[in-house]
């Protein structure tokens, strides 16, 4: 098992990492009946994309010697307005820190970023917008 969610009533869930011990509460979002005082299933969903990309980036930037620390994301979540609930689009915007990349080091850690697993995993009929931002020194 990876981990264990308990309902912990008001539209609130605790999700434990078994390996870990670390703990991960979520609401229901304002404009679906819950408080928003924590991050949404749905929330947490767009913010795996970026963490995965982030991630994913990481170990290649390792691999090849890339100094990429303090890279950050902003992540914007769009929900359908029209038909089932779903998210319809996340938007991802990748600030690179201040540092001269080259050309090279920029594919790189773009095809990693492509390479994510949790955006492999999406379906295709949601749309995900990604930016990187590079920076000169």
């Amino acid at each position: 098992m990876t981990s264990k969610v308990t309902y912990t009533g008001d539209l609130s869930t605790k999700a434990l990492h078994l390996k870990s011990g670390n703990i991960v509460i979520t609401d229901a979002p304002i404009d679906n009946n819950g408080k928003g005082e924590a991050f949404s299933p749905t929330d947490l969903m767009a913010t795996s994309l970026a963490s995965c990309m982030i991630t994913i980036m990481g170990i290649s930037a390792k691999n090849h010697g890339i100094d990429m620390e303090g890279t950050t994301a902003e992540i914007t979540k769009i929900m359908s307005t029209e038909g089932p609930r779903k998210i319809i689009e996340i938007i991802v915007g990748l600030e690179m820190p201040n540092k001269e990349y080259t050309t090279k080091e920029r594919k790189i850690l773009l095809a990693a970023a492509e390479s994510c697993p949790v955006g492999r995993s999406l379906h295709p009929d949601l749309k995900q917008s990604i930016t990187i931002r590079w920076h000169e020194a």
